[in-house]
This record gives C-alpha cells, sequence and structure tokens, in this order.
C-alpha cells in the first residue's frame, strides 16, 4: 500500500465490510480531485454538492458522486479532456481504475463520466484482510460518478478550500451559502419516482446546525433555471419558508430514514427525526447576500 494512501485509511474506524468500502471510495474521491487540480481544471469549475460538503467541510454523511459546476456557461466544455489526469493520478496511488464517458442520448448541459474499478482488488490495495474483501461478491464494481454542469444558475460564489492528503492542493468549491442552496433546491423540487432522498434532508440538519446561510438569490436562480420560480418578483424568505414547511408536511419521514442509513455511521443522528423536528430547523435559516 502506498504510503500516502495508508496515511489516509488511518484517519477511519473501519469495522464492517461497508466502513471499508465507504473508506476506499472516499480515498478514491480526494486522490481524483488531486489529478484534477494537477490538470488546472478549478480554474474552469467548482466543486459543489454532497461530497463537498463531506470531504471540505466534515459533513456527516458519507457521499458517492463528485459534482461539479463550471464558473461561466460553456456548452463547448468537455470534461473528457481531464479523464486522463484523473486516471493517472489514482493509477499511481496503486489503484487500478479507469475512467468511462458517458454518451448520453438526450442531450443536456451535465457533462458524466465514471471512475470505475473492481472493488475486491482495490480492497486488497489498501491491505484489508483478506476474508473481508474476499466477501465481495466477484466482479463488484465500485462506481464514481462525476457530473459538471456546464450551464449553470447564476449568482453562486466560490472560495478555495485546501486538502493535506494524498498531498497538499487546492480545491475551488463553492460557499457555504451557495452550497445550501444548491442542496435546499434539490430536497424542494428533486423528484426520485416518488422515493424520498433522505440525504437531502440529513444535510439540511447539518446546514442549520453548523451554517445556517442560505445564499437566497442563487436558490431563486436555480429555480428559474428549473422552471420552479417563473414569475418577475423577487424569491423571499417568506417564500422559501412557506415552501419548505409545505415539503416538511408532505415527507414520509421513515421513508426518509430508511434512504440515508447506509450512508451514516452513528444512526443515533436520525433517530430525532420527525415532522416537527425539521419545523423546529426552519426558523434557524437566514438569506444572506454574497459578493
Amino acid at each position: 500500500m502506498h504510503d500516502a494512501v495508508g496515511r489516509m485509511l488511518a484517519k477511519y474506524e473501519n469495522k464492517s465490510v461497508d466502513d471499508t468500502v465507504r473508506a476506499l471510495r472516499e480515498i478514491i474521491q480526494e486522490i481524483a480531485l488531486l489529478g484534477l487540480w494537477r490538470s488546472r481544471f478549478f480554474e474552469h469549475a467548482a466543486f459543489y454538492g454532497g461530497t463537498a460538503l463531506r470531504i471540505l467541510h466534515g459533513g456527516d454523511r458519507f457521499s458517492e458522486d463528485l459534482d461539479f459546476s463550471l464558473l461561466q456557461p460553456s456548452p463547448e466544455f468537455s470534461l473528457e479532456r481531464f479523464n486522463s489526469s484523473m486516471e493517472q493520478e489514482v493509477r499511481a496511488f496503486g489503484f487500478n481504475l479507469r475512467v468511462e464517458s458517458v454518451n448520453k442520448s438526450v442531450e443536456t448541459a451535465v457533462q458524466s463520466a465514471f471512475l470505475k474499478t473492481n472493488t475486491c482488488n482495490e480492497l486488497l490495495v489498501i491491505e484489508t484482510d483478506e476474508r473481508i474483501a474476499r466477501s465481495i461478491p466477484p466482479g463488484q464494481v465500485l462506481k464514481i460518478k462525476i457530473e459538471v454542469d456546464t450551464d449553470p444558475p447564476a449568482d453562486f460564489m466560490t472560495t478555495t478550500r485546501y486538502l493535506l492528503h494524498p498531498i497538499s492542493f487546492a480545491v475551488r468549491c463553492y460557499t457555504l451559502p451557495s452550497l445550501f442552496a444548491g442542496k435546499m433546491h434539490a430536497l424542494l423540487f428533486r423528484r426520485w419516482n416518488n422515493r424520498v432522498k433522505g440525504r437531502d434532508w440529513f444535510d439540511l440538519v447539518w446546514y442549520a446546525a453548523n451554517y445556517p446561510q442560505l445564499n437566497l438569490h442563487h436558490l431563486e436562480q436555480r429555480m428559474r433555471q428549473s422552471g420552479y420560480w417563473p414569475t418577475d418578483t423577487l424569491l423571499t424568505m417568506q417564500d422559501f419558508t412557506g415552501l419548505l414547511h409545505a415539503a416538511i408536511d408532505n415527507l414520509d419521514v421513515e421513508q426518509a430514514r430508511r434512504d440515508v442509513a447506509p450512508f451514516v455511521k452513528d444512526r443515533q443522528l436520525i433517530e430525532i427525526w420527525s415532522r416537527e423536528f425539521f419545523r423546529a430547523l426552519v426558523n434557524r435559516i437566514e438569506a444572506v447576500t454574497e459578493g
């Protein structure tokens, strides 16, 4: 095992197969970010979403995908030209990983790729107990989806955060108020075939507890782009809280709890969940102006 990977692995308490696979996924995510930094990707794009919250701000839940937004709309942007940098970086740390671009049948503003590798093989790379590694079904693939929004909504702000492993490097990312706005748009309007995305509600709790400032202007721009705020009026906090209360009234709390449970090590964090609990969080949220 590469020494840097060993140091990264040491911060995890791996007591089960699931713990070890989650740690492996997050280590590969961070190495992929390093590859993007080396290729100057962050001169064009910013990191956002649940994995950004987890890796850059110590969020309490694990996240699967790497989500990015261009700094300016650019239909000509190509994620594919950065794939080899990620692949080379991850391979340099001992992982046999490949990057596959996604050719979509429907043209959208989101470009996608997958980091793919054999789960069992990579568990052995990090010197997992062979009995644990062999408990993974043969041929099981660890996949990390990468998405880049090439037509980002306006009024977000970015900052620079630093990671120290596997080496020191910089990541451009959304500020926390802009991250929060993106999360609230997902929570209010994301549709998953009527399935509740408990991970969005879990992140709402994190923001309410740690950084409840919301970039309301960016949320409005996201809503306009997705067709959920077609009027000429400005979105107000009263409008937002009304939408959030309506979502809470319709929330299947138990389904939300089941959705997020596999991504949370401490299940006590979600035992308190109820509609009353979420309603109590709403008053903690405040709008801020960035820029």
